[in-house]
């Protein structure tokens, strides 16, 4: 399936349909360290050849690559951050400059005005006025959500963020060394189970999506972005919650060139192209549509395209 119904472009709407109804938010959590968690780099297995995955999207070969030591955010930016840093510079995001961003319809209220949809994926509605401050509208808010992932942000504001702290985004190579917190060849951050002693991992859509959401992980849209347990390297929420932005240009084969059993090093993805990877998956991914919350799954999106599921992590370089 196309990557519109996880993450649509911000050339996609068209259409017009009513919206559905409301639905509630989490609670934050308490506050933690926003101490970068150090790697020492190496190598491992990347990519993945899974009878659940999207050939189309690039997922294998399963390729041996070498990193350098770097440290990564054990969490995505939060909204608590992203804030310090507008006030700091007065920076315009995306959505602020083109006045709209694509909301889930279910989260609009019933009496919403009329919303242009996406094509392929209805459930995206373009709303003006939402942005990252008003995740789902005008009339909504962040406050209750300071740390929960700064949502609304396109890979040209996650990137000014990263320039603003001395920080830069991740390849993806390094972003999927990082998710899968040590182990190789799994499926999940944690193993191969997706709820291991019926245990929820981390926050998807629970039940068929686009028409029922039971919460039963705890949450209906996005979680604290330390909502669960870490992986084995400290990272949290690395499966589901939002999609995260990589520097690497999108492509479904330019890794292929390097596959085979040789490692590639410090890889950087294609040197154009238009879309930028995106990875992770998000609290509206799910099996029964789009399982791409897998640590190997990847998709893309332009880099001027904002919705309410993306945010991202950063990175810094380590001698």
């Amino acid at each position: 399936m196309s990557a519109a119904c996880c993450n649509p472009g911000r050339d996609s709407p068209s259409g017009t349909g009513a919206p559905s109804a409301s639905l509630p938010f989490a609670a934050p959590s308490p506050g933690a360290s926003t101490e970068p968690v150090r790697l020492p780099g190496g190598t491992f297995l990347m990519g993945a050849e899974d009878a659940e995955g999207f050939p189309q999207d690039g997922e294998g070969p399963v390729r041996r690559v070498a990193l350098r030591p770097f440290a990564i955010d054990a969490a995505a930016v939060t909204n608590a951050q992203f804030e310090e840093f507008v006030a700091a510079s007065g920076y315009l995001t995306d959505a602020e400059r083109y006045g709209w961003s694509f909301v889930f319809g279910q989260f609009l209220p019933d009496d919403f005005p009329p919303t242009r949809g996406v094509a392929s994926a209805p459930w995206w509605r373009q709303v003006f006025g939402a942005d990252w401050r008003h995740p789902e509208g005008p009339d909504s808010q962040i406050e209750g959500r300071m740390d929960h992932p700064v949502v609304h942000v396109s890979w040209q504001d996650a990137t000014a963020y990263c320039d603003w702290a001395g920080t830069r985004l991740p390849t993806e190579a390094e972003w999927e060394y990082a998710a899968r917190g040590g182990l190789e060849g799994r499926r999940y951050p944690w193993g191969d189970e997706l709820q291991p002693d019926g245990e929820h991992r981390c926050n998807i859509w629970q039940g068929e999506f686009p028409g029922s959401n039971s919460g039963d992980d705890g949450y209906l849209g996005t979680a604290p972005a330390r909502a669960f347990a870490p992986n084995g390297f400290g990272l949290y929420n690395t499966s589901g919650n939002v999609w995260e932005w990589c520097a690497d240009w999108f492509s479904p084969d330019f890794h292929r060139n390097g596959g085979g059993n040789g490692a590639v090093e410090n890889p950087l993805g294609p040197p154009e192209g238009s879309t930028r990877v995106i990875r992770g998956g998000s609290y509206l991914c799910h099996r029964s549509y789009c399982n791409r919350y897998r640590v190997a799954a990847r998709s893309s999106n332009t880099p001027d395209s904002s919705a309410g599921n993306t945010g991202f992590r950063c990175v810094r370089d380590e001698d």
